[in-house]
């Protein structure tokens, strides 16, 4: 493995050569030469504790990290959490990633790899901190069976060993090799929080320097010798085929080597460049098979959703009492029809994977959310066996869920093994990587719902209609519900997300409807378009009720008082109840998912139809707080996302293909867009959430619900540009 905090740039400067490197190559690609790997993780590496700790002679403590960093803070928090128990000096820590193939050669050591809903911290916490733990009592026994003394009478700090009664002392890096050879204590008690030195303190990033100085390799940045770059084209339409291609009409331009079919839907050019072949790939004659997709359209998905709505089967989520029967028979049924379009990733970073094929060997440097997946995959579609391959995992530039799915790896397997021999750099241009995404599923909601003479919500239905993620990437999560992550923060109980509100009669049911646009996992997921639609719903209500928005929710939430307390204090940040300024008003809106309770109340104007979003109070109770810092920064960060996304995300379908194709017509905000965001972390221990992903959901409906008190106008579809928000 490489030191990734240790790898060599080359001489030239990232700023230079943005200026002169880049329109000299005539592509917007950076290039750095990469280093070679060392060998895998092996047992016997020299000054190796135990698999997550490494201490050298000169005391640098190296920790591996297992989850994969794109941007998001993780690698720091999860170091932390080893440091913290491990008891060594934090400003002599560095890191090493972990690839696949080690995992799996020793006995995955690492546990899962997988880096996505927001589960790094929550998901490996116990384990982390036992590594640490074991690896601090292992290294204090060798210093302890070096003095032929009693461990219990030796503590550790800061990375030395003292011996009470003689004052003796040893560090880590001399005692680092004999530790290895120290049995594993199975039983090592670890640190209360409130102990915590480490972790939970606001520490600065351990990535943070290597993307300043320009030296951080990310798996577009790759550059090897005799290296070529392949370029990529599937049919427009997804499900569409190749039908033909002209390879002769381009395979003497400059620098083109291959032209090739690389499987039903997809041909790429591989040249030495990235221009020439994408040059060439714009040049190559292609006839399509676009199939019967070919005749849809976003108005021809809207009504299969709508149709949805109203189909008397649906699978059923969540039931309480018969909310049907008290609807059939109330005297005055509140409607309201909900929409939320597709959304596309849209990293900065586009696909690529560089991968090397020969017939007993395969390597690959890519970037992924799944080393685990994306090892088997290489495997796979390399045809050899799994202990023949390896994924070299890089630190990403974005991803938000993207590479999550592994079929960009898969096309540049099949491409370099048409190569074989050689490294190829497959790289999607950005148009490819739009048309080729796999999107936030489209969906629809209707709700209907009955208040009592009180003003109690008596019955509630709430229908979706929509595309399912399981159903195209894990068909066995889909049951006897449907696709349970359809429900995100609308079910009753489970750790990962409960609705926050007590009604007796409910039903929340959906009904499945999935077009041939692909869909995946982006950041948030199905909880995003959850808190739309349910807390507008509920600030319907209020208003149907003539209450005050937080007084009308805090009677729905006296069994729920984690979400209560988290709507409680980003209401008392924005001053609700307080007379906002003139020309201002506030929305609420709070949610639980990915195992935290989170709210946001939002303080906007409209002045002639144009929306200014002043401030946002956010709160999280994610039980433990490693890293203030990064969890401020996550949450400020994730309202940019979803403020993003409401206000002009939108994929749209004409001819069976996404319209949007660059940042052109697919907008995101800017600076000067963005509000002033104040962040209220309230940890209540007891239990681990995460930070990266369940702010983004409260984003939009606090927004919205501040629009409707300052205009009167209720958005039930986005994005916002589509909406007139003039005061007729």
């Amino acid at each position: 493995m490489t030191h990734s905090s240790q790898i060599s740039s080359s001489a030239l400067s990232r700023r230079g050569f943005l200026r002169g490197g880049a329109v000299a190559a005539g592509a917007f690609t950076f290039g750095f030469s990469f280093p070679a790997l060392k060998p895998a993780l092996a047992q016997t590496a020299p000054n190796e504790v135990n698999a997550w700790v490494v201490v050298q002679p000169d005391e640098t403590v190296i920790i591996r990290i297992a989850r994969i960093e794109m941007g998001q803070g993780a690698l720091t928090g999860l170091a932390q959490l080893v440091a913290e128990e491990l008891d060594c000096d934090w400003d002599k820590v560095r890191f090493e990633l972990v690839n696949p193939g080690s995992n799996k050669s020793r006995g995955n050591a690492w546990r899962s790899q997988q880096t996505g809903g927001s589960r790094s911290i929550r998901g490996s916490h116990d384990y982390l901190r036992l590594g640490g733990a074991q690896a601090r009592a292992m290294l204090v026994e060798a210093a302890a069976r070096s003095w032929n003394v009693p461990a219990a009478q030796c503590r550790a700090a800061k990375g030395v060993i003292t011996h009470a009664a003689s004052g003796r002392t040893i560090t880590y890096g001399a005692v680092a090799t004999a530790a290895n050879a120290v049995p594993v204590p199975a039983d090592v008690p670890l640190k209360d929080p409130k102990d915590w030195t480490i972790a939970g303190k606001p520490l600065k990033r351990l990535d943070t320097l290597d993307k300043l100085n320009g030296s951080l390799v990310y798996g577009m940045d790759i550059r090897m010798p005799g290296m070529l770059v392949a370029i990529p084209k599937a049919c427009p339409v997804q499900g569409g085929k190749v039908k033909s291609f002209d390879a002769a009409a381009v395979s003497g331009m400059r620098g083109v080597k291959h032209v090739l079919k690389v499987d039903d839907e997809t041909v790429a050019v591989v040249a030495d460049t990235f221009w020439r072949a994408k040059t060439a790939l714009d040049a190559l004659p292609i006839q399509w098979d676009e199939g019967p997709n070919a005749k849809v359209s976003s108005a021809t998905i809207a009504a299969t959703l709508r149709e949805g709505l109203s189909a008397p089967d649906a699978f059923v989520g969540h039931k309480a009492g018969d909310a049907k029967a008290v609807l059939g028979k109330a005297s005055r049924v509140i409607e309201a029809d909900y929409g939320f379009p597709y959304q596309n990733h849209a990293p900065m970073e586009v696909l690529s994977a560089t991968v090397r094929w020969t017939a007993d060997r395969c390597e690959a440097w890519a970037p992924t959310q799944s080393p685990e997946a994306a090892h088997a995959t290489l495997a796979t579609a390399a045809g050899l066996s799994p202990d023949k391959c390896e994924v070299n995992v890089m630190r990403i530039g974005g991803s938000f869920g993207r590479r999550l799915a592994t079929d960009y790896l898969r096309i540049a397997t099949l491409i370099a093994k048409q190569v074989p021999g050689v490294p190829v750099k497959m790289m999607w241009t950005r148009e490819e990587d739009m048309l080729q995404g796999r999107f936030h599923p489209v969906t629809q909601a209707r709700f209907r719902a009955t208040l009592d003479g009180q003003g109690n919500v008596e019955a509630l239905h709430m229908r979706i209609s929509g595309q399912s993620i399981a159903s195209y990437a894990i068909p066995s999560l889909v049951g006897n519900n449907g696709d349970p992550l359809v429900y995100q923060g609308l079910l009753p109980d489970g750790p990962e997300g409960r609705l926050g509100y007590t009604i007796p009669n409910i039903l929340i049911d959906y009904a499945m409807r999935n077009p041939h646009i692909r869909p995946g996992f982006w950041r948030g997921v199905n909880l995003n378009q959850n808190a739309v639609y349910m807390e507008s719903f509920i600030d319907e209500l209020a208003h149907a009720a003539r209450q005050d928005p937080l007084e009308f929710r805090r009677r729905l939430m006296k069994n729920h008082p984690k979400h209560l307390a988290v709507l409680e204090a980003a209401a008392r940040g924005i001053g609700w109840g307080e007379k906002p300024a003139a020309g201002r008003a506030r929305g609420l809106a709070q949610i639980m998912g990915f195992g935290s309770y989170v709210a946001a109340a939002a303080e906007v104007s409209v002045t002639k139809g144009q929306l200014r979003i002043h401030r946002i109070v956010a709160a999280t109770d994610p039980g433990y707080v490693v890293n203030p810092q990064q969890v401020e920064a996550q949450v400020a960060g994730s309202f940019v996302y979803g403020l993003s996304a409401m206000l002009y995300g939108e994929c749209t379908v004409k001819d069976g293909r996404i319209e949007q194709e660059n940042f052109d017509t697919y907008n995101v905000m800017r600076l000067d867009e963005m509000p002033e965001v104040e962040v209220i972390s309230m940890p209540s221990g007891g239990f681990w959430g995460g930070v990266g992903e369940p702010t983004i959901a409260v984003a939009a409906p606090a927004v919205l619900n501040a629009i409707y008190a300052a205009t009167g106008k209720r958005v039930r579809q986005l994005p916002l540009k589509n909406v007139d928000l003039n005061v007729s």
